[in-house]
């Protein structure tokens, strides 16, 4: 009986865990209450894959920063709609990061 109680109790605080970590407007905020904005170093990754898939007609599914060559670059991939009925395909591109 304690075994399983153990075991509920833990499984309740993971869930707790997990939801106040999912919902929106768990952001960091100061004393006031006013949400930081934190500055992210690096490339801007996010709108090159953007500018790319739309560039592309496509859907936008990662863009992450990579070092090649000692040059920063950008891992885009996307998904582009298939015609008539066929399936999407997925496209990965290798963009400079500026």
């Amino acid at each position: 009986m304690l075994r399983l109680l153990a075991h509920r109790t833990g499984q309740i605080a993971l869930l707790a865990f997990s939801l106040a970590f999912s919902l929106p407007g768990n952001a960091l905020a100061d004393a006031a209450g006013k949400p930081l904005l934190l500055a992210q170093g690096g490339a801007d990754c996010y709108s090159v894959g953007a500018r790319v898939a739309a560039q592309q007609g496509g859907q936008l599914v990662q863009a992450t920063a990579e070092n090649r060559g000692g040059q920063t670059v950008c891992r885009v991939v996307i998904v582009i709609p298939g015609n008539n009925g066929q399936r999407p395909k997925r496209a990965e591109f290798v963009v400079p990061a500026n």
